[in-house]
């Protein structure tokens, strides 16, 4: 019987030439950003013609959502199995997280840093970044509310009419204002780190990080 699909020998070579031409991307955005990135560079690298490492991916743009799509579901699987581990912890997630950005800082430039001039993400991407929302989501869920985050403040009665960015989650609004200033002071946190903003200030990144989460998941008093 033929084979077909994933299993003939063509598709395993096409399989395993788009994972190199990946990894050569993956060193260009490493070394000049994202913004840089070129196929005619990558097929010089990999004695390819241009026309012919077009047959893989069609350009630029389809390369970079495919670098996307990759870092979107290794995060949204890190943070699945934390909790998974833990329990949905939220703590322990914030500390997932910092660890996946610290093992590849331009992997998570990718997802969180500058956009890229000119390219606009599928919207099959969202999917899988919902993913890692309502991991987050749920577990700020499970806290009981901060002082800050009670319902009854300007920005909660807002969230309670302005939630479609959440699907059918059934978080309050308390749960919504806690997962959005975790997220933004978080990811402040590191990207300041990641860019090395704190380098020679002379103190440590990961006791800054570690002191944000602290207030950020307190419970209630």
């Amino acid at each position: 019987m033929a084979k077909t699909g994933a299993d003939t020998p063509r598709e395993r070579y096409r399989a395993q030439l788009r994972e190199e031409v990946k990894q050569h991307a993956w060193q260009q955005i490493a070394t000049a950003g994202a913004s840089a990135l070129s196929l005619n560079a990558i097929a010089k690298q990999m004695g390819l013609s241009g026309p012919a490492l077009y047959r893989y991916f069609a350009g630029r743009d389809e390369l970079i959502t495919e670098l996307v799509r990759d870092a979107y579901r290794s995060l949204a699987d890190t943070l699945a199995a934390t909790a998974a581990a833990d329990g949905a912890d939220l703590a322990g997630l914030a500390r997932a997280l910092r660890g996946w950005a610290l093992a590849d800082p331009q992997r998570y430039f990718l997802l969180y840093g500058t956009p890229v001039p000119g390219y606009h993400a599928p919207e099959d991407t969202t999917a899988i970044a919902d993913e890692i929302m309502r991991t987050l989501l749920d577990a700020c869920a499970a806290l009981a509310p901060a002082p800050a985050d009670t319902p009854g403040t300007p920005f909660a009665d807002h969230l309670a009419a302005h939630r479609d960015w959440v699907g059918d989650h059934p978080a309050t609004p308390a749960a919504l204002h806690r997962f959005l200033v975790l997220w933004t002071r978080l990811h402040g946190v590191l990207s300041l780190e990641l860019a090395g903003h704190f380098t020679g200030m002379g103190f440590r990144p990961e006791l800054l990080f570690e002191a944000e989460l602290d207030g950020l998941t307190a419970p209630l008093a």
